[in-house]
């Protein structure tokens, strides 16, 4: 794959921080500003006794709440990612989720609301708290079903965009293809595009969550695996463990650094590359398979 099909992603790179706060900032905000509207045009059409800052507070209140917890569901959704293999296993834990998002949600919000009511002298009147809780879940439940949802589109989108890594299909008899378990190719797909990268041009693999990504000319492809899973296909005479979370192509190691803590950097060949911890448990194993100083 030639630099320049990768610059359109990696010219997002440095954007891509920012534009999924602002996402997530502009959405609070416009919902604030039309939920509050349309509220206060309820109570006017009922004739509630309500100030017309009521219902402004009402909205902004939950928003920043929401706002505020958007980092932990994004966390607990990256521990446990909804796919279609794992569905019945993580939606439990999901719907546990749900439960402890709405009820923080709720103490949030009503300790907001009571803090703005005091600062005019009144009392927020939050109502029964069981009956309220549950209320309020049967709406968090799907705010936290749309938070999650829209998180994992934007991540598969994220992969399909830089190029998810596979391994090939096991062959159909006859084929000349190399076994799978230990694969010499993996396969690449990218925005409706598919093509091959030799394991042996693998660079180094990190352990992210639950795909390890596979350093390749210095692009990551990320691959739905463990770990030990890759190690476990990866040809121990080309490759070595140097962490829990990183694996390292031995002909890519230029030098080792050994730290006063026992542990280790190991430094690569290519310019430009930056150096991977080596934890003690490794470090003497590395150095003898290497054959590199320190």
């Amino acid at each position: 794959m030639r630099p320049a099909d990768h610059s359109a992603y990696e010219r997002y790179l440095p954007w891509k921080r920012t534009v999924e706060i602002g996402y997530w900032v502009v959405l609070t905000l416009i919902n604030a500003i039309g939920n509050s509207i349309t509220v206060a045009m309820d109570v006017r059409r009922v004739d509630l006794d309500f100030a017309t800052w009521e219902p402004v507070v009402w909205e902004t209140s939950s928003g920043v709440v929401m706002l505020a917890l958007i980092p932990a569901v994004v966390w607990f959704s990256r521990r446990f990612p909804l796919h279609w293999d794992t569905l019945r296993r993580v939606l439990p834990w999901h719907v546990l989720g749900s439960v402890v998002f709405s009820v923080a949600h709720v103490l949030g919000m009503v300790a907001l609301r009571k803090l703005a009511y005091a600062t005019q002298g009144l009392d927020y009147p939050f109502g029964p708290w069981p009956s309220e809780l549950f209320y309020e879940y049967l709406k968090d439940v799907r705010s936290y079903a749309g938070m999650v949802a829209t998180i994992e589109i934007y991540r598969l989108l994220l992969r399909r965009w830089q190029g998810e890594a596979s391994l090939l299909a096991a062959p159909d008899e006859g084929e000349p293809l190399e076994p799978v378990e230990r694969p010499e190719r993996f396969l690449v797909r990218k925005l409706g595009r598919e093509f091959l990268v030799a394991a042996a041009d693998i660079e180094w693999a990190r352990a992210s969550g639950n795909y390890v990504n596979l350093r390749v000319r210095g692009h990551d492809y990320p691959l739905r695996s463990t770990i030990g899973g890759v190690e476990a296909k990866l040809d121990p005479a080309r490759f070595v463990r140097i962490h829990r979370s990183y694996i390292v192509n031995l002909d890519q190691i230029g030098s080792i650094e050994p730290l006063d803590s026992g542990d280790a950097r190991v430094h690569l060949r290519e310019p430009g590359s930056g150096p991977l911890p080596c934890s003690r448990r490794y470090r003497d194993g590395l150095r003898g398979r290497a054959g590199v100083g320190g």
